[in-house]
């Protein structure tokens, strides 16, 4: 199935800082943004996978009982 890519009205390229050229969609549970002025593009993660790779990072260890 095919990924419908929607333009983000009103939106700024943070790069070119272009108004109405960013276009935005969904992609194996990733949102993916890109400029279609400048080649810009940005990836997000879904926040629960955030959460998930922030708490591997603050793991010090496992406490194992022997």
């Amino acid at each position: 199935m095919k990924q419908k890519k929607r333009f983000i009205a009103g939106a700024n390229c943070p790069s070119c800082h272009t108004q109405d050229t960013l276009r935005w969609w969904i992609e194996n549970n990733i949102e993916l943004v890109e400029c279609v002025e400048c080649g810009y593009s940005e990836q997000r993660k879904p926040k629960s996978m955030e959460q998930t790779s922030r708490a591997s990072e603050q793991m010090i260890g496992i406490f194992k009982p022997e």
